[in-house]
């Protein structure tokens, strides 16, 4: 075989793996997500954003909540009876806040329970989906995040403190335009999330959370436990299926070139002494 031909054959094979792969996991995807929903007799809606990397230039792209996710989640929830439960698998830093709230009025209007299960994590525009939830199914070292607008890649909350520290005459009219903004960014969104809290808890708590939520309390990638989910009021469980471990496990991170973290991928149990044998300690 001549070296051209061997090296064409290679350029093929490089060409159709990727494709098999990424078919092989959607087919493995599918499956998963239709086993959880004989199970729970659920429809099930994932939207899992990952860093992928793309084919030829291998610059990373981070995924983000967008117009369209909203429009397959919406499409999804209007395909579902309004006797059939909703599991809403999510995965997300966040993204753009029409998207987010379009998803939010979705599972919203949905008669029937929503779960939304959270099993590594859910920040940003990915904690309001979760508010609109009827239960949150949080992994036990997942995370949920603030809520504050971010306004041109600032927090709204601070350009507003800015404005307000400095004098009178020493802002710029772009700043204060922009925290003009900031200012409407953050009203608007403390409501949305009021009146969607307002199903689980007070009006006076609602507005409580909604403020703390939304208001710079933290910074925008503080992380929520669920132990802090629970105190702050949110409607959260700890019962995670062990079939949500195995649906994430079909969306890999794209690979680099030397893995940073590795492990034997079995579960290890402790093993229990014989009746009469003394264990490690004290020996």
């Amino acid at each position: 075989m001549k070296f051209l031909d061997i090296f064409w054959i290679f350029i093929v094979i490089a060409l159709v793996l990727p494709v098999l792969q990424r078919k092989f996991l959607e087919s493995r995807r599918l499956g998963a997500m239709r086993a959880i929903e004989r199970h729970r007799k659920s429809r099930v809606i994932a939207m899992v954003h990952r860093q992928e990397t793309m084919n030829l230039l291998g610059f990373p792209v981070m995924r983000y909540i967008d117009i369209n996710d909203a429009e397959e989640v919406m499409r999804a929830v209007r395909l579902t009876d309004d006797n059939v439960p909703i599991d809403f698998i999510i995965h997300t830093p966040g993204g753009l806040v029409l998207p987010t709230d379009q998803i939010a009025s979705a599972l919203l209007g949905h008669p029937a329970k929503v779960t939304v299960f959270v099993p590594h994590y859910a920040m940003s525009g990915g904690t309001l989906i979760a508010l609109a939830a009827d239960e949150i199914v949080m992994a036990p070292n997942a995370v949920l995040g603030p809520i504050d607008p971010q306004i041109g890649g600032m927090p709204a909350a601070s350009i507003i403190k800015v404005t307000e520290l400095k004098r009178a005459g020493q802002t710029d009219d772009q700043t204060l335009i922009m925290a003009d903004i900031a200012k409407k960014a953050l009203e608007q969104l403390r409501q949305r999330v009021k009146n969607i809290l307002v199903r689980h808890m007070e009006l006076h708590a609602a507005d409580e959370l909604a403020v703390k939520l939304t208001k710079g309390t933290w910074t925008h990638d503080y992380a929520i436990t669920f132990d802090e989910a629970r105190e702050l009021g949110f409607a959260v469980s700890d019962e995670m299926p062990t079939e949500i471990y195995q649906f994430m496990s079909y969306f890999p991170q794209a690979k680099r070139s030397q893995p940073t973290v590795q492990y034997v991928p079995v579960p290890y149990r402790r093993e229990v002494p014989a009746e009469g044998e003394k264990g490690a300690k004290g020996n």
